[in-house]
C-alpha cells in the first residue's frame, strides 16, 4: 500500500478487479507492487499517479477523504474504466474503515472530532505494538477442548426453528446468505495462504465484506477488512505486520461467519454500526496519568487518561507526525478541549468539567465546536473513583478482563483488556534482566502475593520509562501504587504507566508536591531524592530466576506453529506433517505434555489438509475447502483458549513454599 493515496471503499476495489479480464487479473499483483512505489502528485485533495506515457490515474476523494464511488477514480487510457492501471492503483490504496463509510453515509463528524479520532487511532496502534497485543483474539473460557464438529460451516437449508419468543431472533435470510459468502471467501484465502492470496482473492473478500455491511453484519465486515489489511501487510513484508494478528483476524472471521451461516440467534455476532463520536452530555473527569505515544510510522504525541465520577475511563489524545521529539513535547502541550486552559501535564494532575462532551465508543473525548470545558481540582489516587481500583485483587481483575468464550466480539474484548488496572506492589528484584514485583494484598503475607513481571510501556531511550525502571530495580523492598495495563499474551506481565506512594508506609516513594501525588513513568524522571533511604527498605528474598512461565514451558507452540504455517504457507504447507508421518514428533510431544486434544486437532488438521478426493478413474479431484476451514478453525479456537487459560493461571497467588528456590534476604 501507498500511504500517500486516499483510502478506498471495499466495493470500489472489488468492482475494479471484477471488471478485468482473466489475462489482466494475472498481471494485477505485479502491477500493484509497481504502482505502489510510484510518486503521487497532489493537487489539494486530488491524487494523481502517472502509470505510463499515456495513462494517468486520478483519484478525487469525497469530503470524508475516502474514495467511495467508482466515478472518483478515473484513468486516461483507452481501456478505462476496465483497465489494469485503475485497478492496480485502487489496489495500492488503503482500505477504508467501516466507521468512515458509516460517517460518509450518515453525515461526517466535526473536523475536530475527526482529527482527534485519527490521532487516537494512531495512539491505539502504537499501544498495541508496544504491548504486542493481539487485537483479534477470540478467547475460550479455560482450556475447554473444542472438536472440529463444534464449528458448523455454512450449510444449505432453512434456519433452525422452534425457538422461544423470548430468545433473540435468528439472522435474516439476507444475513445468512452474506455470512455464507464471507465463509466461502475466507476459506478460499485460508486454503491459498499468504503467497497465493493476491489481489483477486482479496477483492472477493472485499466484495463479501461489502455485502455483509449492507446486510447489517458489521462485526464480520470489520473482521474481513482486518484480514485484507493483514494479507497486504504480510505480502509487502511491512515492519508492523504480525502473523499472529492475521491468524486471529481470520479465526474471528471464520468463527463469526460460520455461526451466522447456521442462523445462530446471538445479537453480538451482528455487531453495531456506530459513528466515531456521539454526544456525551456533561462530564466531570479527573486526571490519572499521561502516556507517551510513539508509532513506527513517524507519529508521536501523548494520551492522557482520565476517569469520571462514576468510574468510567476516558482519554484525551494529541498525536501528530513528529516522532519521539513530538512525543516528549506533547506531554506539556495544550489540551484542545473547550477553552484550552490546561496542558496535558496539568490535566493528568487536575480535572475538567465538560459541557456538551462528544465521545467515541472507546471513550475518547472529542474537541468539537460545541464542547466547553472548565478546569477543576484533581483528586489523589486513594480517594474518589480511583480508590476502589486498588481494593480488588489482580486475580479477580484478570479473570474478568481475560475471561470469555469463543464468539466474544474481539474489539470489545480488546478494549476491556486494555482498560487500566491499579494495584499495590513491592519490588522483589530482577531476574534475567526482568523487573519482578509482588502484589501486596490485605490479610496476606507479602511473600504469598503474585509475582509479576513489570515491562516498560515504551522502551525508546529518549523516553523516561527505561531510566525509571533502573531506579526501581535498584531498590528491592520498595512499595509502589501502580496504574498500568495488563499484557494479555504474556505470563503475569504488567506495563506500568504511572506510580504513586503507598499510603501508611515509609518504604515508598517521596514525590514532590508539584507532581500531584504520582509520577508519569514516560515523562517524570525519578531520582534518588524521590526514594526512602536504603535502611528504611525492608529486607526481601533475592530472586535467582524469574517466576515460572507455563505458556513458554508448554508444548503448545507446536500447535501454534502449525496453525500459523497454514496461514502463511497455505494448505500444502499444513499438510507436510501428514505426508512425512509426523517425523517432527509434534503430536507425541503434545501428548506427553498432557495436551491430548491439541495433539488430536493437530493430527486432524494435517490429515484434512492432505486429503484429496478421487473420481472413479483414480484422478485427484478438488479438495473440500469447508472441511479444511473447519479443522483449522477448531485448532485455532482451542489454541487461543488454552493459551489464555495458562496465562490466567500465572495471576493466581502461590504459597511461598511453592516458589522457586531463592537465596538469602537482601536490602
Amino acid at each position: 500500500m501507498n500511504a500517500e493515496l486516499p483510502p478506498v471503499a471495499p466495493d470500489v476495489v472489488a468492482a475494479a478487479v471484477e471488471s478485468l479480464t482473466s489475462r489482466l487479473r494475472k498481471k494485477l499483483d505485479a502491477a500493484i507492487e509497481g504502482y505502489a512505489a510510484l510518486p503521487v502528485g497532489t493537487e489539494g485533495a486530488v491524487r494523481r499517479v502517472r502509470c505510463g506515457e499515456d495513462a494517468e490515474v486520478v483519484l478525487t476523494p469525497g469530503p470524508s477523504g475516502t474514495v467511495t464511488d467508482a466515478g472518483q477514480a478515473v484513468c486516461s487510457c483507452l481501456l478505462a474504466p476496465r483497465c489494469l492501471h485503475r485497478a492496480a492503483v485502487l489496489g495500492a490504496c488503503p482500505v477504508a474503515d467501516a466507521e468512515t463509510l458509516v460517517e460518509t453515509e450518515t453525515g461526517a463528524a466535526t473536523d475536530a472530532d475527526a482529527d482527534a479520532d485519527n490521532a487516537n487511532a494512531n495512539a491505539n496502534a502504537n499501544a498495541n505494538a508496544n504491548a504486542n497485543a493481539n487485537a483479534g483474539n477470540a478467547v475460550a473460557e479455560g482450556a475447554v477442548p473444542v472438536s472440529s464438529e463444534s464449528v458448523v460451516p455454512p450449510a444449505e437449508g432453512d434456519p433452525s426453528s422452534g425457538r422461544a419468543e423470548s430468545e433473540p431472533s435468528p439472522p435474516t435470510e439476507a444475513q445468512i446468505a452474506a455470512a455464507r459468502g464471507l465463509w466461502t471467501a475466507a476459506a478460499a484465502v485460508l486454503g491459498a495462504g499468504v503467497p497465493a492470496a493476491g489481489a483477486v482473492p482479496q477483492a472477493e473478500l472485499l466484495r463479501a465484506a461489502h455485502t455483509a455491511r449492507l446486510a447489517g453484519l458489521h462485526r464480520a465486515e470489520a473482521a474481513a477488512l482486518r484480514v485484507v489489511r493483514g494479507l497486504r501487510g504480510a505480502r509487502a513484508r511491512h515492519d508492523g505486520h504480525r502473523l499472529a494478528d492475521l491468524v486471529a483476524a481470520l479465526s474471528e472471521l471464520l468463527l463469526t461467519s460460520g455461526l451466522l451461516a447456521r442462523a445462530e440467534p446471538d445479537g453480538s455476532l451482528l455487531g453495531t454500526a456506530r459513528r466515531a463520536y456521539r454526544p456525551g452530555g456533561s462530564l466531570r473527569v479527573r486526571g490519572v496519568c499521561r502516556e507517551p505515544v510513539l508509532s513506527a510510522t513517524g507519529y508521536g504525541g501523548v494520551v492522557t487518561h482520565v476517569v469520571g465520577d462514576d468510574g468510567r475511563w476516558f482519554s484525551v489524545a494529541d498525536v501528530k507526525p513528529g516522532g519521539v521529539a513530538r512525543a516528549r513535547g506533547a506531554g506539556t502541550a495544550t489540551v484542545m478541549i473547550g477553552s484550552g486552559g490546561l496542558d496535558h501535564a496539568q490535566l493528568a494532575r487536575g480535572g475538567l468539567l465538560i459541557a456538551g462532551a462528544t465521545l467515541s465508543p472507546e471513550g475518547r473525548l472529542g474537541a468539537g465546536k460545541g464542547v466547553r470545558a472548565t478546569p477543576v481540582a484533581g483528586l489523589p489516587w486513594a480517594s474518589g473513583p480511583l480508590g476502589a481500583l486498588f481494593a480488588r485483587p489482580l486475580e479477580e481483575i484478570v479473570a474478568e478482563r481475560l475471561g470469555g468464550a469463543p464468539g466474544v466480539d474481539p474489539e470489545r474484548a480488546e478494549q476491556r483488556a486494555r482498560e487500566l488496572v491499579g494495584c499495590d506492589l513491592v519490588v522483589a528484584g530482577t531476574a534475567d534482566g526482568q523487573l519482578i514485583a509482588r502484589e501486596i494484598r490485605a490479610g496476606r503475607p507479602d511473600d504469598e502475593g503474585v509475582l509479576i513481571r513489570l515491562a516498560p510501556a515504551n522502551g525508546h531511550p529518549d523516553l523516561a520509562h527505561t531510566a525509571n525502571f533502573r531506579q526501581l530495580a535498584a531498590r528491592p523492598g520498595l512499595r509502589l501504587r501502580v496504574i498500568g495495563r495488563l499484557e494479555p499474551e504474556r505470563a503475569a506481565t504488567l506495563r506500568p504507566l504511572a506510580v504513586a506512594p503507598v499510603p501508611d508506609t515509609v518504604a515508598t516513594l517521596r514525590l514532590p508536591a508539584g507532581w500531584g501525588g504520582h509520577a508519569d513513568l514516560g515523562y517524570d524522571r525519578l531520582e534518588g531524592a524521590h526514594f526512602p533511604p536504603s535502611e528504611e527498605l525492608p529486607a526481601v528474598t533475592a530472586l535467582t530466576e524469574p517466576p515460572p512461565d507455563p505458556l513458554a514451558e508448554a508444548p503448545l507452540w507446536r500447535l501454534r506453529r502449525l496453525v500459523e504455517v497454514a496461514v502463511s504457507g497455505g494448505r500444502r504447507a499444513a499438510a507436510e506433517p501428514a505426508r512425512d508421518g509426523d517425523r517432527g514428533g509434534a503430536g507425541a510431544a503434545l501428548r506427553r505434555g498432557g495436551f491430548r486434544t491439541a495433539a488430536d486437532l493437530a493430527t486432524g488438521l494435517a490429515a484434512e489438509a492432505d486429503r484429496r478426493s478421487r473420481d472413479v478413474f483414480g484422478r485427484t479431484g478438488e479438495a473440500d475447502p469447508d472441511a479444511y476451514a473447519r479443522a483449522w478453525l477448531a485448532a485455532a479456537v482451542y489454541l487461543t483458549g488454552a493459551e489464555r487459560a495458562l496465562i490466567q493461571a500465572t495471576w493466581r497467588p502461590r504459597p511461598a513454599t511453592d516458589a522457586r528456590p531463592t537465596a538469602e534476604p537482601v536490602r
